[in-house]
């Protein structure tokens, strides 16, 4: 897995091949009265088949955004300013529109955030879930069926066959997350986005939901985007974490690095953020003061430079590109970095691998 700043030549794989998904140089702006929005800021990286790449951030940032460019599924008025999207050989951004619908669903599937939002309420789970296999797999009702079934059985859903027969309003939002699930997997998708596909379930629920797609992904060899704002979450079931604010990568790293040798203060602050079982019931949760910022017409230098405890002069006046320490694979994007006692001087990077 890889990441960059600019519009960077395809890595390679430790193996030696192309990265199942390349994101290059990704701008996208939505129109507005006041101006255009610039959402998604310059967002570059690759990932591999089997890899996991969580996005974290605050609500804002970016991270859905990305997440629906990379599959041509922006509202219209939101635009694609610059960039590539490469899903293996496949130009997503190219796609006419017939084969951008049989490539979402089937190759990239999406788990999106609300469930009960997302399902159709006046028609059956199965029939909601064989319509995908018979649109992207060709299957024929009876055997669409009992492939429905088995894919209740393989989300956890107990007395499948019966199931199939229920709408979504007879299910809890946890059952219905996993038929989500169950029709993203119909497809045998080689990318699947899950953007805060537990938002709204308890914790329990919660593990089970996560794990269940962990698991699905090592059995499948899927490569998955798991979207949160949670950084307990994405610590616990990525590969490498990528922290997005105002519509950037500001860090990129291994998920054990992003915990223990964070270098941006934005990720500072979300990890003094986050509850501790350790703190004494009377202690306050800490907040980050201030609010993003508007991303129309944003002023020079660091975005966060207005909430930022270790502001100075230069970070008011200079954006700070995605740069790595030495030769290490940890990048940030700050003049003024946490933890800054590093025996490697900080080295700006065009696009700097991230394998593992």
């Amino acid at each position: 897995m890889s990441v960059g700043t600019g519009s960077p030549t395809l890595p390679r794989t430790p193996a030696g091949e192309a990265p199942l998904l390349a994101v290059r140089d990704l701008h996208v702006s939505f129109a507005s009265p006041a101006g255009w929005i610039r959402a998604v800021n310059g967002v570059s990286f690759t990932l591999g088949a089997g890899q996991t790449l969580g996005i974290v951030g605050e609500s804002g940032s970016g991270k859905s955004v990305t997440s629906r460019a990379i599959i041509n599924l922006l509202p219209r008025h939101g635009t694609v300013r610059t960039g590539e999207v490469f899903l293996g050989d496949r130009d997503m951004l190219g796609l006419a529109k017939r084969d951008l619908r049989h490539a979402l669903g089937g190759d990239v599937a999406l788990i999106p955030q609300h469930p009960k939002v997302s399902l159709n309420p006046v028609m059956t789970v199965g029939r909601q879930i064989t319509e995908t296999l018979r649109l992207h797999r060709g299957m024929a009702r009876r055997p669409a069926r009992r492939e429905a079934a088995d894919l209740l059985a393989a989300v956890g859903i107990p007395d499948p066959k019966r199931r199939l027969a229920e709408y979504p309003g007879q299910m809890s939002g946890g059952m219905c997350q996993r038929v989500m699930i169950a029709i993203a997997l119909a497809g045998q998708p080689m990318l699947l986005i899950a953007d805060e596909p537990t938002t709204a379930l308890d914790v329990t629920i919660q593990a089970q939901i996560l794990d269940l797609l962990k698991a699905q992904q090592a059995e499948r060899g899927m490569a998955m985007i798991l979207i949160t704002h949670d950084l307990n979450v994405a610590a616990s079931y990525t590969d490498q974490i990528a922290v997005m604010y105002a519509g950037r990568f500001v860090e990129f790293s291994s998920a054990r690095e992003v915990f223990e040798a964070y270098r941006m203060p934005y990720t500072e602050a979300l990890l003094d953020a986050m509850p501790r079982l350790d703190s004494p019931l009377t202690a306050h949760l800490a907040a980050i003061d201030g609010e993003p910022p508007a991303l129309v017409g944003l002023p020079p230098g660091c975005s966060f430079a207005a909430r930022c405890r270790y502001v100075t002069e230069h970070c008011t006046r200079e954006t700070p590109p995605l740069q790595a320490a030495g030769t290490s694979q940890h990048l940030y994007a700050c003049w003024n970095p946490v933890r800054s006692a590093s025996p490697e001087p900080p080295t700006a990077v065009a696009n700097a691998d991230c394998r593992h």
